[in-house]
């Protein structure tokens, strides 16, 4: 048996488990949990300079922060509508 198809097995064994549901499922909810606390740590930073708690930079870090999050999920959005799309032209 020639040594890079074992070698070639055992690496599609180790990355196989990613690519199963219960950890596409995890990894997403890690996702969605990340997002979402982006989302309220930049309110949170907001509401905070509007009092005056927080300084100006920080204000600007925390919707810079927010804007590539959400240009993020729109992005992963955009992809995930392509893909559908593009299995209902598959022919069946």
């Amino acid at each position: 048996m020639d040594v890079r198809a074992v070698s070639a097995v055992q690496k599609y064994a180790a990355s196989k488990p990613a690519t199963e549901p219960e950890a596409l499922g995890e990894a997403m909810r890690g996702a969605v949990s990340d997002f979402a606390q982006t989302l309220a740590n930049a309110e949170a930073t907001a509401k905070a300079a509007m009092t005056g708690d927080v300084d100006p930079h920080a204000l600007v870090q925390a919707l810079a922060q927010t804007e590539l999050a959400v240009e993020t999920a729109v992005t992963i959005r955009n992809k995930v509508v392509e893909a559908y799309q593009e299995i209902l032209r598959m022919p069946v």
